[in-house]
């Protein structure tokens, strides 16, 4: 991508073209960050509680954290902060001894990482025992890799799933929290940028709220089995059918999932859903660790350090975030939204494409005069005839949300050479938007502003698409430079 050009003749470059997603040691500075941005642990009273989930309602039970009965998890939002949160309520049989309860709860709710869906706060309240902890709103790992509707999950946030795991525990692990209690896709949970989490949950020891496994003995690590009791090197045998679950988007058991190991049948293990979308190497390393993390003997099995350094190489698309990864639209609240931004200023500023283009199809073109100016002074041809045709097509197509024949259209227009038309050049961004393709976008936009430099409807989609991208820092500048053009083109 290019310099982006100010009505000032100022150039500069996106800062964020250099961003990565962070891993070994920019891992500490993202954990130093949490713990700036995630409030102090503390205990909640019942009441609030209360209030957050509407009493408790049945509308806000949610699955995000695959918790089972009798433990039910809630969605609420705190009435003094207007966080969303998730909400654990336990049984009564739970926890039987209060202070136990505290006690391990503020010692969980000390980790802080990035990694994790952090603990920040819990209730003891006569017989009740619940959790608070940061709300997830793009649901679990089983629902993106078992359950999915439009598309499968992408082979490299497969990847990324299992190094931010792998991760997340070596975290824990560093804490002396090394022991987690039934590691499974539901445990692993999606934040608001789309980046996986491990829910701060299955960390809580001592618990009466069920097995530490689930009762299907194919998935329990052998050393359970046999005593009972989790170790850290049980808690690498579930990572590992995490593992075996990613490669082959099933939940397939260890035992079955080794047969087809030994049998180097690699491709039979890969998931038939990602059709050749995937790296054999990267496949075959992934499995070469799987096998290494399901090992019988416990003493066998890597720990999570030796589990980061193994998967930190197989991340190829580590400037891709992880928002794009996973197919979901990324809204982010603009600090500028407290100011009177126009609507279509909003609409971009939360990248709600819907909004975008019900306002872009109310302005209609501005630069028609212009455009039929210069047309005056041209010999009337039919290739511009056909020009001018093209560009009615892709308006209909537009008006009629036919997004894909609008972008076929809107470029048979603008190859025509005839004239420049910003107006064409932000519906067919937009369009680009709609279809997932936010570089064309953002090309589109930039080309929309230096047409047309006091047009602060193109700064607008500029910022929308520096958004979709996961460029937050520059669209927010940007959003900014269209607000304050906007409001001298006001006052003029």
């Amino acid at each position: 991508m290019g310099a982006r050009c100010s009505k000032f003749g100022l150039c500069w470059w996106p800062s964020s073209l250099n961003s990565h997603v962070p891993y070994s040691s920019d891992l500490e500075k993202c954990e130093e960050s949490e713990k700036m941005r995630l409030p102090v642990f503390r205990e909640f009273s019942l009441d609030e509680l209360r209030i957050a989930t509407s009493g408790f309602a049945v509308d806000n039970i949610v699955s995000e954290h695959g918790e089972k009965a009798p433990n039910v998890v809630y969605k609420g939002q705190l009435e003094d902060e207007g966080n969303w949160v998730a909400v654990k309520r336990f049984h009564k049989s739970a926890w039987p001894d209060p202070r136990q309860f505290l006690e391990e709860a503020k010692a969980v709710g000390q980790l802080r990482s990035e990694r994790l869906a952090n603990l920040i706060g819990c209730c003891c309240d006569g017989n009740e025992r619940l959790l608070v902890a940061e709300f997830m709103p793009h649901e679990t790992l089983s629902k993106h890799l078992f359950h999915w509707e439009t598309q499968p999950l992408k082979w490299s946030m497969r990847l990324r799933v299992s190094l931010y795991l792998a991760q997340a525990l070596d975290y824990c692990s560093s804490k002396g929290r090394a022991l987690y209690h039934d590691l499974n896709a539901y445990r692993i949970l999606f934040d608001q940028d789309g980046n996986p989490r491990l829910s701060c949950f299955g960390l809580m020891k001592n618990s009466r709220d069920g097995k530490s496994y689930s009762t299907n003995l194919a998935f329990t690590p052998p050393e359970y089995l046999r005593t009972g009791r989790v170790i850290a090197e049980s808690v690498v045998y579930s990572f590992g059918t995490l593992l075996i679950d990613l490669l082959t988007g099933k939940h397939i058991p260890p035992s079955h999932a080794l047969d087809l190991l030994h049998g180097k049948s690699i491709q039979m293990l890969v998931d038939s859903c990602l059709e050749g979308h995937f790296s054999n190497d990267d496949a075959a390393e992934l499995v070469r660790i799987a096998t290494r993390c399901l090992q019988y003997e416990p003493r066998d099995r890597p720990n999570a350090k030796a589990l980061v350094i193994s998967l930190t190489p197989l991340q190829k698309e580590r400037e891709v975030p992880s928002h794009v990864l996973l197919d979901i639209h990324h809204k982010t609240a603009s600090p500028t939204r407290s100011s009177n931004l126009s609507p279509l200023a909003e609409a971009c500023s939360r990248v709600d494409l819907t909004s975008i283009h019900q306002l872009l199809e109310k302005v209609g073109y501005n630069d028609d005069e212009e455009i039929a100016n210069e047309l005056s002074f041209q010999v009337w041809t039919a290739q511009i005839q056909e020009a001018l045709n093209c560009r009615k097509r892709g308006d209909s197509a537009f008006r009629s949300k036919d997004f894909t024949n609008a972008i076929i259209c809107y470029t048979e227009f603008m190859e025509s050479g005839i004239v420049v038309s910003p107006t064409v050049l932000a519906r067919r961004c937009l369009c680009f938007l709609m279809n997932n393709r936010p570089q064309e976008a953002l090309a589109d936009a930039m080309q929309a502003q230096v047409t047309s430099p006091d047009w602060p409807t193109a700064f607008y989609l500029q910022a929308a698409a520096l958004f979709s991208l996961g460029m937050d820092s520059d669209a927010i500048e940007i959003l900014k430079d269209g607000s304050s053009l906007e409001s001298q083109c006001q006052h003029k």
